[in-house]
């Protein structure tokens, strides 16, 4: 460039030069035009030559730009005769220009520090929002994606700033399509509680609730039981379900429960056998509450010592040496009863219980439910949405009546003759004095109760103490319900199962124990 070209470039665009004064003869718009052919050098391509048409820009220092860089932002100059601009377009990595219009007094912008020439900025169209600073000049917060910028022919598009909000923990799927993997959000959903309520017009007198505990003594701690005793397992094809409740009429008075729960396994895989024992004892006994749990004990510890063979004549099916052999058992309990009866110093009829069990076989392959006991109660199966009755029925007295057994309690010890009249013994004509009799003669204990049954898929059984087979037979009501709320082949929980056995029923306030076994 020539010296005459660089002195008036430099007067030109020289920062420390103030602004230029009214026009003078000599320094014209068009003077300058007339030298710049002089000052540049020809060009050789046939490139159209940049916009010289006057930009607000940010004014940069001679030695930053480049010597072929378009001039940015000269001051303004009194308007003078327009000359159609011809310039060549910029290097390729400027962006492409378009003809604008007369330039408007742009907002002040921050220095830029660096080097390469700051991207040229539109001026805000007026109405719209502020200009937002260039990128690196600070943090931003965003409250949210913004909205993509709409397209502009003048500047190049800028891509907009994402914000990701993860809304579930990225899991990698195989297969996934091209619109990602679908999410899948979980919602808790509040389990109602059990329902425990009452059947019947009118609720019970007592409260629902346990209010007084019974009386401890020194010395007799360990004879103290529960309020409440919950269990139940699962073995083979059937589930168990198992709760022995006190009484509301014992919950007012502080009494202890009478009725007495037991669950035991003995054996291991498919010889395992599962053993049910429920007792109730007898109401106006102090002690019955210790009675009933003895005779749970005391009949556990006989099965668990004939387990094998029990679950091997339950598999095969031998119902005769079933029943002889627990009828043995039950009896054994019951002579133990006595004898502690006699320890304690009472009667054998004010420390006795009823006793009702149920053997189940763990053998999946094995359908064969059996019950066994001495004494009242209930043994029920829901079949098909029906209750039916399956209590053994007891002998009537007349069957159980045979002829005269020669000994004491005959009305003849020995008879005097045959059918054919052959005398056995001569009668010597002495007369023998009666034995003499203090007490008199107990009555004769309960009959034995016993029944072997083949389940099917969906059956429920059914074991019940006194204070709930009274209400199951006596109060319908109390049937359907319990109908009802059985119907699904799924089994309750504890809880649910806890629940449907204090179904309250006006009249009948003792204690309540089930045993209730699902079938798959």
């Amino acid at each position: 460039m020539t010296q005459q070209g660089d002195n008036w470039w430099d007067k030109l665009y020289d920062e420390s030069a103030p602004d230029t004064a009214p026009t003078v003869s000599g320094d014209t718009l068009d003077d300058h035009f007339d030298t710049t052919p002089r000052a540049t050098p020809p060009r050789t391509d046939r490139t159209p030559r940049a916009d010289l048409t006057p930009k607000p820009e940010p004014a940069t220092t001679p030695s930053a730009r480049p010597a072929a860089s378009v001039p940015s932002g000269p001051p303004p100059v009194p308007p003078g005769p327009a000359v159609p601009p011809s310039p060549p377009p910029p290097p390729p990595s400027s962006p492409s220009r378009l003809p604008e219009p007369p330039p408007r007094p742009a907002p002040p912008a921050p220095p830029v520090a660096s080097a390469p020439p700051a991207p040229r900025q539109v001026p805000p169209v007026p109405g719209s929002a502020p200009w937002e600073a260039p990128e690196g000049a600070g943090p931003r917060t965003f409250p949210g994606p913004p909205a993509p910028p709409p397209p502009s022919p003048v500047a190049a598009p800028v891509e907009a700033p994402t914000v990701q909000v993860p809304l579930l923990p990225e899991v990698e799927v195989e297969g996934e399509s091209e619109e990602g993997p679908e999410l899948t959000v979980e919602i808790a959903v509040s389990v109602p509680r059990p329902r425990t309520g009452f059947v019947g017009s009118r609720p019970p007198t007592y409260e629902a609730e346990p209010t007084a505990l019974p009386v401890a003594r020194p010395g007799e701690l360990g004879e103290l039981v529960a309020d409440t005793v919950l269990d139940g397992a699962r073995y083979g094809t059937c589930t168990l379900r198992a709760a022995s409740v006190r009484g509301d009429s014992a919950r007012y008075r502080g009494e202890p429960r009478r009725d007495a729960l037991l669950t035991a396994r003995f054996g291991h895989d498919e010889a395992a056998l599962v053993l049910v024992a429920v007792a109730a004892g007898s109401r106006a006994a102090e002690d019955a509450h210790v009675a009933a749990a003895d005779a749970c004990h005391w009949i556990a510890e006989a099965v668990c010592r004939s387990h094998a063979r029990l679950s091997e004549d339950i598999r095969s099916g031998r119902r005769g040496d079933l029943k002889s052999g627990l009828h043995r058992l039950t009896d054994r309990t019951y002579g133990k009863l006595r004898t502690r009866a006699a320890e304690r110093g009472l009667a054998p009829d004010e420390y006795t219980a009823t006793l009702r069990c149920l053997l189940l076989p763990a053998d999946p392959e094995c359908r064969t439910r059996v019950f066994f006991g001495i004494g009242g109660g209930g043994l029920f199966r829901l079949r098909d949405g029906s209750w039916q009755d399956l209590e053994p029925l007891l002998p009537e007295p007349a069957a159980v009546t045979g002829a005269p057994v020669v000994g004491f309690g005959s009305p003849t010890a020995v008879p005097e003759a045959s059918e054919d009249g052959d005398r056995f013994t001569m009668d010597l004509g002495i007369t023998t004095a009666p034995p003499l009799i203090e007490e008199p003669v107990p009555a004769p204990a309960e009959p034995f109760r016993f029944r072997a049954s083949v389940a099917r898929p969906g059956d429920t059984l059914l074991l019940a103490s006194p204070g709930l087979a009274e209400p199951m037979r006596g109060e319908p009501a109390l049937a359907h319900e319990l109908a009802a709320r059985w119907a699904d082949p799924e089994p309750p929980g504890l809880a649910a199962f806890l629940a449907d056995t204090q179904l309250r029923v006006t009249g009948y306030a003792d204690d309540r124990t089930g045993v209730a076994v699902w079938e798959a």
